[in-house]
């Protein structure tokens, strides 16, 4: 089967608009991970991403006549922009459908590539529903963005392009993994040529599209999907991309945010480069593989960075969570006793280790609560070492270094407490980033007799908005809020039994 798209791959036409992207040696992760790494820099395209080459081989094979019919596309970014200059090289009319949540950068970027925006629905399956029936209601070409040979095709150049710049087989390619595209055509070509190399896919742990579909042995449909790494935010892998990954994929590692941020840095540190989260995903997934099976010397290992269409405003949450991803950082929830001196042997403990963030917070006349940020060496080892210093000393400690809630609200919100707040719920909501959002939610709820307690949103540059919300409902009500929930229509965690919360909110 592989052997098949070997022809198709090779017979691609993606460079009158594609470059050939460098594959450069990573000199410092690899000597920080002690094997050979090497990145595949498709960050580097003219429109920032892979996804040009699988456009411009898909409309390149359209007739004249199916050209002069013009082309419509759905997508929140990349495929919109690849379409969009693959369209106008080719004189093709380009329709590019892109959620009204879509970022002002993006729309405006596929607007000056000659493209008409038509923004429709909160998601991208509401502007893929758009511009299907666009496609029916004017006779235009469907050009998808993952699921079509010819677009498989484009995307495996990325492969041929590994195969020419090495002249022996690596241990293994790392390829991120959104609807399935690019790591199909990839592991088909490589698969064919250097059958003992391993492709090995990777999403973050909150949309495992295609680890889900290889464990069921069928595509599975997410209930919902993570959005930071909003260029694989898909719920389905593509059909055509799963029958090839099921022959040709070796498994699919899983990745927390933290860890992309990580690896964000690492491509940083190497290239002077910024990748977007979805172009840094292969990378953080290299960097666990090598944690979980162990660096052996000769180990030689590719990443392909896939984009680099990163907003400017998510930068600092980037930067945040990096050192966490790195395991550099450590947050911790510290209770110490409200008397003189404690705060200072607290400190003392602590030793030469770099405090990066401290909150505090009066609990009662016998105890206080802290909120504290600290550097440690990387190793799990002094992570250990300082929680048990703590520990013995007789301070109860809480690791919040793996909790969610905690990293994007409760460390800006210590000191808010409210006894009064009786019977109250906390809800973590993915608000979609426009105008009109809270209205939706506060309209849902009407008139129902529920008061909010407690709010907290704060703007990570992505398409969604993170949000807090503490709600009174009384035990008799909680049916009713529960219809609520699923009426009102937007994603939530329920975090009312969440550690943080009790310490330094209820």
């Amino acid at each position: 089967m592989s052997r098949d798209y070997v022809a198709k791959i090779l017979k691609a036409r993606v460079y009158d608009v594609a470059r050939e992207t460098p594959l450069e040696h990573a000199p410092k992760l690899s000597s920080r991970l002690g094997t050979g790494i090497w990145l595949k820099r498709e960050d580097l395209q003219p429109v920032f991403s892979f996804k040009l080459r699988g456009a411009y081989n898909k409309l390149s094979s359209l007739s004249t006549e199916e050209r002069v019919r013009g082309v419509v596309a759905s997508s929140a970014g990349n495929h919109a922009q690849g379409v969009a200059l693959a369209a106008r090289t080719l004189g093709a009319r380009a329709l590019i459908v892109m959620p009204e949540t879509a970022p002002r950068i993006k729309v405006d970027a596929v607007e000056r590539l000659g493209a008409e925006v038509l923004l429709a629905g909160d998601s991208y399956d509401g502007a893929k529903e758009r511009a299907e029936a666009l496609a029916a209601e004017r006779g235009m070409v469907l050009i998808p963005p993952y699921d079509d040979e010819q677009i498989i095709a484009g995307q495996g150049t990325v492969g041929m392009e590994i195969v020419r710049q090495q002249g022996e087989p690596f241990d293994a390619i790392f390829v991120s993994v959104g609807g399935g595209g690019l790591i199909a055509g990839i592991a088909a070509y490589i698969k064919a040529l250097w059958p003992e190399t391993r492709i090995v896919g990777v999403e973050p742990r909150d949309t495992p599209t295609l680890h889900a579909a290889l464990a069921a042995g069928e595509r599975v449909v997410l209930e919902q999907v993570g959005t930071f790494a909003d260029g694989v935010a898909v719920k389905q892998i593509g059909a055509e991309p799963f029958r090839i990954a099921q022959h040709c994929v070796d498994e699919v590692v899983l990745v927390s945010t933290d860890e992309i941020c990580a690896a964000i840095k690492d491509i940083f540190e190497d290239t002077r480069s910024i990748a977007e989260p979805a172009g840094a995903l292969a990378v953080a997934g290299l960097k666990r593989y090598v944690e979980r099976e162990g660096a052996e010397d000769g180990g030689r290992f590719a990443a392909v960075v896939s984009g680099a269409n990163v907003n400017f405003d998510r930068l600092r949450h980037i930067a945040q969570r990096a050192q966490l991803g790195e395991q550099r950082e450590i947050l911790l929830a510290v209770t110490i006793p409200e008397r003189p001196g404690s705060l200072l042997r607290f400190c003392e403990l602590i030793g030469n280790r770099s405090i990066t963030e401290f909150n505090y917070r009066f609990a009662d006349d016998a105890d206080a609560h802290i909120f504290v940020g600290v550097e440690i060496s990387g190793a799990g080892a002094d992570r250990r070492s300082l929680i048990d210093a703590l520990e013995r000393d007789g301070y109860p400690v809480l690791d919040l270094t793996d909790n969610e809630m905690a990293k994007l609200h409760v460390r800006y919100m210590v000191g808010g407490r409210a006894p009064g707040a009786l019977d109250e719920v906390l809800y973590r909501f993915d608000f979609p980033e426009r105008p009109g959002a809270l209205m939706h939610f506060l309209t849902r709820m009407g008139s129902k007799p529920w008061n909010i307690s407690m709010f907290h949103y704060r703007n990570h540059g992505s398409d969604f908005g993170r949000v807090l919300i503490g709600l009174q409902v009384p035990q008799e009500d909680r049916a009713d809020f529960q219809s609520f929930l699923d009426e009102v229509g937007y994603d939530y965690r329920d975090e009312s039994d969440n550690p943080a919360y009790r310490l330094f909110l209820r």
